[in-house]
């Protein structure tokens, strides 16, 4: 599930940056990024979700919490998400929706590279919560997942025994793209050496499914309102990298998981990347447009 994170992450407590963190190993990086030796790794394609369900007091996200264990990111909150499949460029998949043409407009790509983001988006949300946006017709979708044989199938797509194309096929669906609604895409920083770019989506949880922690990566889920996992962030209570905390903040304004998903197309998806510069002996690292993240950083490593 990667999200476009930034970096590998430490969890021994908060940060005076609210829950957000900044590895130790950044500020060399940085500077090896400047003086040329450290030559930027491509960053893979990767999509992620941020599956929305109605309660009284407004809509909750669903998020999961990565291992503290895990070199990436580890102890950081998340939406389900993962890397794209490079089958799902080439394979005839079911489909619904918006077609390939329309979704390639939208996420400014070619058809066959928004088929296998729009196919990584809805694999990873049943991948890592199990929960699936296809159906048999393309105005339905499927009722509960949770059976032994839908568990079967679901380990063999995370072992990419089973690419996301015949798992369709032989439960004869259609992925259900008109239930999904681009909302930002971010880029790792160049100075990383784990980098992905990420397209995010909004969704609303289909009727009669629910999700789980289907996750290896992850320790625990939550449903929780982004106002409140906002201010978990504030408080320096729930870790969350730059793009997890700014998708989180825009959806607030949204009173329902349709209003989000209706003001979808109006989201800007200009990627977000982040910038360094060595500034008077420090490190100063911003994402454009996004100012609350801008981190200065001595040449010792002290913010």
């Amino acid at each position: 599930m990667p999200n476009g994170e930034q970096g590998q992450q430490q969890t021994d407590g908060p940060t005076p940056a609210g829950g957000q963190w900044y590895p130790p190993e950044w500020p060399d990086r940085i500077r090896a990024l400047a003086d040329g030796t450290l030559v930027p790794v491509e960053p893979r394609r990767a999509a992620t979700v941020m599956l929305l369900r109605d309660t009284p007091a407004g809509p909750a996200v669903h998020m999961l919490r990565r291992r503290t264990s895990m070199a990436f990111a580890g102890g950081a909150y998340a939406y389900p998400g993962g890397g794209v499949d490079p089958r799902d460029e080439d394979h005839l998949v079911g489909w619904a929706g918006p077609g390939q043409e329309e979704w390639a407009a939208r996420l400014g790509t070619d058809p066959r590279t928004a088929q296998a983001i729009v196919c990584g988006a809805v694999r990873e949300t049943f991948e890592e919560a199990g929960v699936l946006l296809a159906g048999e017709t393309p105005g339905t979708v499927v009722g509960d997942t949770t059976g032994d044989d839908w568990e079967a199938d679901r380990q063999a797509l995370v072992a990419r025994e089973l690419s996301f194309a015949a798992f369709l096929d032989r439960r004869n669906l259609r992925l259900r793209s008109d239930l999904l609604g681009a909302w930002a895409r971010w880029i790792t920083p160049e100075f990383e050496p784990r980098r992905y770019d990420t397209w995010f989506f909004v969704a609303a949880l289909p009727e009669g499914q629910r999700t789980r922690n289907a996750s290896t990566e992850a320790d625990r889920t939550v449903w929780i309102r982004p106002a409140d996992a906002a201010d978990g962030y504030d408080k320096g209570e729930l870790l969350m990298m730059p793009p997890t905390i700014s998708t989180l903040r825009s959806l607030e304004p949204y009173a329902t998981a349709a209003a989000a998903l209706a003001a979808a197309p109006g989201q800007d998806l200009a990627p977000v990347l982040a910038q360094a510069a060595l500034e008077n002996g420090e490190v100063v690292l911003s994402w454009p447009g996004h100012d609350e993240f801008t981190k200065r950083v001595s040449f010792g490593g002290t913010a």
